[in-house]
């Protein structure tokens, strides 16, 4: 009954698992044991045991660690698990793990949960998670809004789209690139694409277009019969130094393009480097990544939160607060990225209910009561049968 009570009061528990309890019974007092049959015509059949069971004891409580159902909150720091796992966190100095993902920032960005313990994954270093993510280089996520994202000069610009191969010798069309210098400003170039004579090659010539205006690089760009880029198809221009930034380098990558029939399409589909941006807004995907949203148009990931699995979720202990630690028959932490590794994947912006059943926690109730009644019954019997035993002898 106090695993019936404490499962019906935790019906609302976020990620609450039940438990179930399991009895035995002590043991049996034999009072003939089994004989074997003999053989022949005249042999005789086996009989059976003759054992009386004496009393019942308690095997197991088991906590059932089925997955919940997921209700969306549409709150960012939400986190659900589906599938195996747990989130790691820290609670001092102890890791311990928990299924409750009703997560939240403190006044230092450190994601935590509702009691203050720091969520544990892996940080990113200017948007780049580390290769080994394991449980060795475990740390706290944090995500401040409002972290000023510094600006990053351009160093690359690849191309895409067509080139009219349709297009009479001198056809020529300029468009416009812009590109990031060190201190975020942007820099104009004019890129201009001209038709050579050769029906598979066209030439480029590129110009900063800071007065005065400067050519920084030109060249070829040769295809095949295919229309597909076969020569040229990588470029470095010439250093240029825009006033008080850092010289600038870049490289044009005109492998994406094209030549086919068809109207002269190609622009700039990838320019790296960006201005300077603010932290305004972040969202996990189903991985557990987490990324950054910035003022200048730019993302960036943050970092990627961990999941811990187990051979044997069921031999963990609970410590209460909804947070369980390893047992001596639970197995190590295995400790990984979301969705590898058998672990399950994160659901954003929801919450896993607790998977208890209610009309089955009820219906156990009244099977428990009547098997108390049942025995308490016995026990009045029995009493009777001793005392007319009792009363022959007068």
């Amino acid at each position: 009954m106090d695993v019936i009570g404490n499962n019906i009061a935790n019906v609302n528990t976020t990620a609450f698992k039940a438990s179930r309890v399991t009895f035995q019974e002590i043991f049996a007092q034999t009072l003939r044991g089994a004989t074997a049959p003999t053989a022949g015509a005249t042999g005789r059949g086996g009989s059976n045991p003759l054992q009386v069971g004496l009393g019942v004891n308690l095997a197991s409580i088991d906590t059932i660690h089925t997955p919940g159902n997921l209700q969306p909150t549409g709150k960012s720091t939400d986190l659900a698990i589906e599938g195996n796992g747990f989130f790691v966190v820290k609670d001092g100095e102890r890791i311990v793990y928990t299924r409750a993902g009703n997560f939240d920032r403190d006044a230092w960005g450190t994601l935590v949960d509702s009691e203050g313990r720091k969520v544990l994954g892996w940080a990113a270093v200017n948007g780049v998670l580390p290769p080994d993510r394991g449980a060795g280089n475990l740390t706290s996520i944090t995500i401040k809004v409002g972290e000023m994202m510094p600006a990053s000069a351009t160093t690359t610009v690849v191309w895409s789209k067509n080139l009219d191969a349709e297009a009479p010798a001198g056809t020529s069309r300029t468009i416009a690139v812009p590109v990031y210098d060190s201190l975020g400003r942007v820099q104009n170039l004019l890129v201009t694409f001209t038709k050579t004579a050769n029906p598979n090659e066209w030439q480029w010539s590129c110009d900063w277009d800071q007065p005065p205006s400067q050519n920084i690089g030109s060249g070829t760009i040769q295809f095949d019969t295919s229309g597909a880029v076969s020569g040229g198809g990588i470029a470095t221009l010439n250093p240029f130094t825009p006033p008080g930034a850092a010289t600038m380098t870049l490289t044009f990558d005109f492998n994406g393009l094209t030549q086919v029939a068809g109207p002269t399409t190609a622009e700039p589909s990838e320019v790296d480097g960006s201005s300077t941006g603010t932290l305004e807004s972040f969202a996990f995907d189903t991985n557990g990544v987490i990324s950054g949203f910035y003022s200048n148009g730019r993302s960036r990931i943050l970092g990627q939160i961990a999941l811990a699995d187990f051979d044997n979720p069921g031999g963990l202990q609970k410590v209460g607060k909804n947070l369980f630690v390893e047992s001596n028959n639970s197995g190590k932490a295995k400790i990984g990225a979301p969705d590898t590794g058998g672990r399950g994947r994160i659901a954003p912006s929801a919450l896993e209910m607790s998977n208890v059943d209610l009309a089955e926690e009820f219906t156990q109730m009244i099977i428990t009561q009547r098997g108390f009644q049942a025995n308490s019954r016995i026990i009045t019997v029995s009493d009777e049968m001793l005392q007319e035993l009792v009363n022959l002898k007068r």
